[in-house]
């Protein structure tokens, strides 16, 4: 039945992206090299994570569908240069903490959602910070191009809060300038901090504190105006909800021991739940 319904299509027939990986017979998948359990890089310096996995699912779904073999080719992007290089068509499927929001939709596709975080703050054990409130005449590191970034700023001009932002290329040098002592928090989405804290050498002395500043459900993104690309996502991840493999998949990279030795141990939240139900996981 399924083998019916991703029958290989004629090179005539194709567009958009499964028309560029029948031409060249590979992928590129655009990476972060510090978004853990996300999209990283292991020890052996390969990109790993659970965005990963799920996009090599995606990967395995393209090759079905076009009836070849489809290498996968790696690029890194930042957060500033990930929609860029998408539309550039110097990536075909970014693969990381991408939040699917309503700006971002206007330029690109999102796959359904698989993950929902939102930011929060890291600070030092000792600081005497516990909210947004507490940051008045202080400064906070944020990453360019986040919607965390968009959020601090929203809440600094409606708040009317003196909070002077300073802004990181990567979320490692984010955290620098926190770790440095160049700024006194650094916001992102809360399972980036708690990735990070489980990490970093200096982890044991942050705490991640404060209410959500933003509220982000992560999807994996692709190029606008490709149907038949947006319909092999689609049956990916409908494979994988109704199979509860991505149930597994979560447990592998939030609850288990990671590649780099660390264990998150972050249960699924109840909205997750049930984006995962909508999607077709057995109750």
């Amino acid at each position: 039945m399924l083998a019916a319904a991703l029958a290989p299509a004629g090179a005539d027939e194709l567009k958009g992206t499964l028309k560029k990986v029948k031409a060249s017979g590979s992928i590129t998948i655009g990476y972060r090299e510090a978004s853990l359990p996300f999209s990283f890089l292991n020890r052996a310096g390969q990109p790993v994570g659970y965005s990963i996995d799920l996009c090599n699912e995606i990967v395995n779904g393209v090759a079905e569908s076009l009836g070849i073999q489809v290498a996968v080719k790696y690029k890194p992007v930042t957060s500033a240069n990930r929609i860029p290089a998408l539309l550039a068509d110097e990536i075909d499927l970014e693969c990381g903490s991408t939040t699917g929001n309503f700006e971002r939709k206007k330029q690109v596709a999102f796959s359904p959602v698989f993950f929902v975080s939102g930011t929060k703050l890291m600070v030092r054990r000792n600081a005497p910070i516990a909210s947004y409130r507490d940051l008045r005449d202080k400064t906070v590191a944020v990453t360019a191009g986040t919607t965390n970034e968009v959020a601090l700023r929203a809440i600094v001009e409606r708040q009317k809060i003196a909070i002077r932002i300073a802004v990181g290329k990567d979320h490692g040098e984010s955290f620098s300038l926190l770790d440095s002592g160049t700024a006194d928090a650094f916001a992102t989405d809360d399972v980036l901090l708690y990735g990070l804290m489980a990490t970093a050498k200096s982890g044991r002395d942050y705490k991640v504190v404060g209410e959500f500043l933003s509220y982000d459900p992560y999807g994996l993104m692709f190029r606008k105006d490709d149907p038949d690309f947006a319909a092999v996502v689609e049956r990916t991840f409908a494979r994988l909800a109704e199979s509860r493999e991505l149930v597994q998949l979560y447990t592998r990279w939030f609850q288990m021991r990671l590649p780099t030795g660390e264990r998150l141990d972050l249960p699924m939240s109840p909205q997750l739940v049930e984006f995962f139900r909508v999607l077709g996981v057995p109750e």
